[in-house]
């Protein structure tokens, strides 16, 4: 009993800890970490110290910025059934939001005030295809097409992701999702509708937003949607098992993934001359002490966490240790699927929050088996002392994103890599609070971080671009609209959802405009 106890209580801890430092989740925890495991920056000063080509954006997804959730066609998506069972911290849905729905001609002129590059942006599944497959919503295209022209008549490259984790709720009813194969021939279908609709002016695709949490949050931990799991692992669920299915959810997403890849290139990429690849989440593991075993738990960490997709990705196959760790409970890559996966890809998405120090921890199991947390067999903590303060904001360690993008380029084989979401939230209070829109901290953070990448693109990682999280504020999933990443502030107490430009926003426009990429350069920021 007593081993049982401590079992659960180090994946409680674990359940904690992701909750908190996922890419969608914040807290009001700062994690402090000793100056001397810092690497030397240096100041950026502007966009010129970056090659020509070189991509800055700001990105968002559809659940979380559109709204519109009942209008136009639009069925309901797994996100939405989840929210509106009441799980969110705050009871807060994605329904209205920011309202992008309704003014993203306000919002493509406020990005191109800012100088930005690109826009990277999610399109809704059941807003276009309502029903997950069969009959296309034409008033959903219709808003496609106009959010995509209106980008491109201000020179703003459209970066569309297909699947931002909200896999429409009728695919979840008929055969369970991504728990199916048929999902994977339903995706490849809806992937053919957006590039026949939009790839003659979308050249940068990304098919899934971080997969390798989707199933992990949603099919162990139950805390996202579909919100399946099993006890003793998982909170609150009705159904699921946490032992298997954040594995075989995951390996169907691999498999619809490189189905969609092999479509683009067999039937449109000649033509379109476009690039497709998939976004992964990734943490930076450190091990706790220099001992060989907390040197091992650290691997394996980053092993399950972004091994998962980029060793099948690259190599054709699991990584090693998941296979032997996990065994049957890890779906096979036959023959032709790894052909299949190997390879697909023509760039990494990469997302970035934060940095894990990990113990080892000798592998057990209990009587209900084992999961996702107890297969990785390690003790996370959030710095080398733990040592925990309150206030609300992240730690600035970008020196993790550097060796982040060096260990990629090392292990895989340097692929081309896109920094698809990095940013820092603040916390509570009025939009209108002077210490979110005198946002400093977040001005450090993001000169911080494109420095980082900076610097591993000098020693050679092959990065092409560097989007901020978020454009503006939007609903954070789990955490409502509690925290606040945007560039720019919105008013939720507004029907009209005005927006208002923080410290940052006037900050990296600067930033970008030191160098000029158009005609003009604005000299100024507009609230709509």
């Amino acid at each position: 009993m007593m081993m049982m106890m401590r079992e659960m209580s180090l994946h409680s801890n674990f359940f904690f800890s992701i909750i908190i430092f996922t890419s969608y989740v914040c807290t009001v925890l700062v994690v402090t970490v000793g100056a001397h495991d810092q690497l030397s920056n240096g100041p950026i000063n502007n966009r010129g110290d970056f090659p020509t080509g070189f991509i800055f954006g700001a990105g968002s997804s559809a659940y979380q910025i559109e709204g519109a959730a009942f209008e136009d066609g639009r069925k309901p998506s797994i996100w939405d059934t989840f929210t509106h069972a009441g799980k969110m911290v705050d009871k807060g849905t994605g329904d209205v939001t920011s309202d992008q729905y309704h003014h993203y001609k306000e919002d493509v002129k406020l990005m191109y005030e800012m100088g930005l590059d690109a826009y990277r942006f999610s399109i809704s599944w059941s807003r276009l295809i309502p029903d997950g497959r069969g009959t296309v919503n034409p008033k959903g295209l219709a808003y496609y097409n106009n959010l995509i022209n209106e980008l491109v008549s201000y020179g703003i490259e459209p970066h569309v992701t297909l699947c931002h984790n909200d896999n429409p709720q009728s695919l979840q009813d008929e055969y369970g999702g991504y728990l199916s194969t048929k999902f994977i021939e339903d995706f490849a279908e809806y992937a053919d509708v957006c590039f026949k609709e939009f790839g003659d002016r979308v050249k940068n695709w990304v098919t899934f937003n971080e997969p390798n949490i989707q199933t992990f949050t949603g099919n162990d931990l139950g805390i996202f949607p579909p919100g399946r799991c099993s006890y003793p692992f998982g909170r609150n669920c009705s159904m699921g098992n946490s032992t298997t299915e954040p594995y075989l959810g995951a390996h169907n997403l691999l498999l619809a993934h490189a189905a969609a890849v092999k479509l683009y290139r067999e039937k449109y990429q000649e033509t379109q001359r476009g690039q497709i690849g998939i976004t992964i989440l990734s943490y930076w593991v450190e091990p706790h002490t220099k001992s060989l075993k907390d040197i091992a738990a650290a691997q394996r960490m980053l092993d399950f966490h972004l091994g998962w997709f980029l060793d099948p990705l690259v190599y054709g196959d699991y990584p090693a240790a998941m296979k032997k760790i996990v065994g049957s409970r890890l779906p096979l890559l036959t023959e032709y699927d790894s052909k299949l996966v190997k390879g697909s890809y023509d760039f990494i998405g990469l997302n970035h929050y934060l940095v894990f120090y990990v113990e080892d921890l000798p592998r057990t199991s209990t009587k209900y088996g084992s999961d996702y947390i107890l297969d990785m067999a390690i003790i996370p903590s959030f710095s080398k002392s733990a040592r925990v303060k309150g206030g609300p904001s992240l730690p600035v360690n970008s020196w993790a994103l550097q060796k982040l993008l060096e260990y990629i380029r090392m292990k895989y084989k340097n692929p081309a890599v896109s920094v698809h979401e990095n940013g820092y939230p603040t916390f509570g209070g009025n939009w209108s609070d002077a210490q979110t829109m005198n946002d400093t901290g977040r001005i450090e953070f993001l000169q911080s971080y494109i420095g980082s990448v900076l610097l591993a693109m000098r020693n050679g990682s092959d990065v092409r671009g560097y989007f901020v999280w978020s454009f503006m504020d939007c609903f954070e999933l789990i955490d409502g609209y509690r925290s606040h990443y945007g560039l720019y502030a919105v008013d939720f107490n507004d029907a009209n959802r005005k927006r208002y430009p923080r410290m940052s926003a006037h900050w990296l426009s600067s930033f970008l405009a030191k160098i000029k990429r158009r005609d003009e350069t604005p000299s100024s920021l507009s609230s709509e």
